[in-house]
């Protein structure tokens, strides 16, 4: 089965692109290259007037529309390799090297450079170790900033008493979009009923108000008996269901109707 491959010509100046010289050099040794070595060309990809450095914040390359639209059709997996005259025609910064190789990498696709014969983006080379380390510390980076970011977000809605994420406690609910808790008006009787049982039975076992829960009628959310475990889940939150939010080392009136 014959190879299949793609294309890849990019000129740097508008002077030369304008002149097109350039561009129909690189098309006609690449397309020389494929027959001589019985390649089956799909395509042939060009940028004119581009830079082979330039790159944006999103670590894609800036208005290379042929090389995007080259990356987007590599994923459909028929393609093993791009041609191209030399490798300074897909890059000429580091950045941009590691950035094209790692999309190349993620669809199984290498680098044929004709005037680099032994070239191959599998070959080990320190300044791509040390350019990826620099990303990966850059990617660490922006996730910690997120993250922080999103903590303090958090903190702030809880500070005014508003939902701030976790686990919705027994009683309520949390619809997407809502700032604060509403009730869950058949689980919140169950905790009522419960805290009313503990306030004429202190000494229970938990066992106990789970088995006059139990004998009641009452179900949890999911339809089964309620078990000790849950009991002291609930029994846990009892600031919560007087209305006091606490989240994190925060504790302010919540924002949500207290249930006893």
């Amino acid at each position: 089965m014959r190879e299949k491959v793609v294309g890849y010509v990019r000129v740097s100046t508008y002077g030369q692109a304008k002149e097109g010289y350039s561009l129909t050099y690189q098309v006609e040794e690449i397309e020389r290259y494929c027959h001589q070595n019985d390649m089956d060309l799909l395509n042939i990809y060009e940028d004119k007037g581009i830079s082979g450095a330039a790159v944006d914040e999103e670590g894609l390359t800036v208005e290379r529309e042929g090389l995007q639209e080259m990356l987007a059709d590599l994923r459909g997996g028929n393609v093993s390799a791009i041609v191209v005259l030399n490798t300074s025609r897909l890059w000429r910064s580091d950045m941009a090297k590691v950035l094209i190789q790692r999309e190349l990498k993620r669809h199984n696709v290498d680098v044929t450079a004709i005037e680099q014969p032994n070239y191959s983006i599998n070959a080990h080379d320190p300044n791509d170790f040390l350019v990826n380390g620099m990303l990966e510390l850059l990617d660490q980076y922006q996730r910690l900033e997120i993250a922080l970011k999103l903590s303090r977000g958090r903190k702030k809605k809880a500070q005014q008493g508003g939902y701030a994420g976790g686990g919705v406690p027994f009683g309520y609910r949390a619809a997407k979009g809502q700032k604060a808790f509403q009730i869950d008006w058949d689980c919140a009787i169950i905790v009522h009923r419960l805290f009313e049982l503990k306030e004429l039975f202190p000494h229970w076992p938990l066992s106990e108000f789970a088995k006059q829960l139990n004998y009641d009628g009452y179900k949890t959310t999911q339809g089964k008996s309620f078990t000790k475990v849950q009991i002291k889940r609930i029994f846990d939150r009892e600031d919560f269901y007087k209305g006091i939010y606490s989240y994190g080392e925060v504790t302010a009136p919540g924002r949500y109707t207290a249930i006893i």
